[in-house]
């Protein structure tokens, strides 16, 4: 006799699904915390030209002009150097307005400290360099730095 019966096949229970939407969520928060977005795509190429003696800044009072021959996508404006600012090819006199909205766009405590940081190729003509600068005295905005790359970087 005996008291243990020896069944058939016992089912396994289902898994249970509560806890999904907490890890959905947590998964979700993180890639929003940990992905930095992009502020522009380049469309020149930007060989930057190197240093020795570099320092870098925060980039909450910082505006980015580049410039440069057009990428390879982007050859059908030509093979001269162009002016870039955010996400497209300006021109010498577009370089006032755009350094006005930018300061606009800032901070109160952060406008009158402004700076233009100008990521440059180095296979830029300095005419091209000159021509920004002066459009950059002329929209006050007399804080520029160039953006280069450490030596080791080559």
């Amino acid at each position: 006799m005996s008291k243990f019966k020896k069944g058939g096949k016992s089912e396994l229970p289902a898994i249970s699904t509560a806890s999904l939407p907490d890890i959905v969520f947590m998964l979700l928060f993180f890639f929003m915390v940990a992905t930095v977005m992009r502020d522009s795509s380049l469309m020149i190429e930007n060989r930057l030209p190197s240093a020795d003696q570099v320092e870098k800044l925060k980039k909450d009072r910082t505006t980015f002009i580049y410039a440069g021959k057009p990428s390879q996508s982007f050859k059908k404006f030509g093979d001269e150097p162009r002016i870039q600012i955010n996400d497209a090819f300006v021109g010498i006199d577009d370089i006032q307005p755009a350094i006005y909205e930018a300061i606009n766009d800032m901070n109160d405590d952060l406008k009158s400290k402004i700076v233009v940081g100008l990521k440059v190729d180095k296979e830029t003509n300095a005419g091209l360099v000159s021509d920004i600068k002066q459009e950059l005295r002329e929209a006050n905005a007399l804080k520029v730095m160039y953006i280069t790359n450490t030596k080791t970087e080559q």
